[in-house]
C-alpha cells in the first residue's frame, strides 16, 4: 500500500503516461520479479488495458507519450519507450523515439519485453501444453525438478508467479522458488 502512495504523491494522483485523473492503479514493469516505487508507475484503467492488450491500440490516445516520455522517473519512461516501439508503424512515435534517451540499462531493460522487435524476430517461449508465455505471467511446475548447483527440489505444483523471459532462449524461463531466482525449462511448466 505504501508504494500506492508514493506513487500517487509523485504523480499529483494522475496517471503518469496520459494524466487522466479516473481509475487510477499501480502497475509494476515487467518483469520486475519485486514490486518497488522505482519499478512501477500510476496508470488510469484506459492505458492499462491498452498495455495489457486487453484493447485495441488508441494510437491518438498515446499522444500523450509526447510529454510523458520526458518524465523524470525512470519507470515511466521506459513505458513510454515501450508503448511508442508498439506504434512505430504510425509514423510518428519514430520521430519521438529518436529524441528520447535512456541509459543503457534503462534502455536493456525496457527492451526485456521485445517492444522493439517486429513479430518474426521475437522469440516466442511455450509452456508444455504450447500456451504462449509473457513476461509477469504465473506458471506451475508439471514435475519435480533438481536445481543444478544446490540440493533444493523444485516440487511438483509449485507455483511459479511473475516469471521473466530469456530473450536469447525460448526454452528459458526464470521465477523465483522458495525465494530462490532459478531457470526454469518451459517444457516442465503449465500456464495458470
Amino acid at each position: 500500500m505504501q508504494i500506492l502512495q508514493t506513487l500517487q504523491e509523485r504523480s499529483n494522483n494522475s496517471c503518469e503516461l496520459c494524466g487522466s485523473k479516473d481509475n487510477l492503479s499501480q502497475y509494476t514493469i515487467p518483469p520486475s520479479l519485486n514490486e518497488t516505487v522505482d519499478n512501477s508507475l500510476l496508470v488510469c484503467q484506459t492505458c492499462l488495458n491498452q498495455i495489457n492488450e486487453d484493447e485495441d491500440m488508441d494510437a491518438n490516445h498515446w499522444r500523450c507519450l509526447n510529454d510523458s516520455m520526458w518524465s523524470q522517473y525512470v519507470a515511466v519512461q521506459i513505458m513510454a519507450w515501450r508503448m511508442l516501439q508498439r506504434l512505430r508503424a504510425e509514423g510518428w512515435p519514430q520521430d519521438l523515439l529518436g529524441m528520447m534517451y535512456l541509459d543503457d540499462e534503462a534502455l536493456a531493460l525496457a527492451k526485456e519485453t521485445g517492444e522493439d522487435k517486429d513479430d518474426s524476430e521475437k522469440i516466442i517461449h511455450r509452456d508444455s501444453n504450447g500456451a504462449i508465455l509473457e513476461a509477469g505471467d504465473s506458471v506451475v511446475l508439471i514435475k519435480d525438478l533438481k536445481v543444478k548447483g544446490s540440493s533444493m527440489v523444485a516440487k511438483q505444483g509449485t507455483a511459479v508467479r511473475n516469471i521473466r523471459l530469456d530473450h536469447e532462449n525460448a526454452e528459458y524461463i526464470e521465477g523465483k522458488v522458495d525465494g530462490q531466482n532459478i531457470v526454469i525449462i518451459t517444457k516442465f511448466v503449465k500456464k495458470l
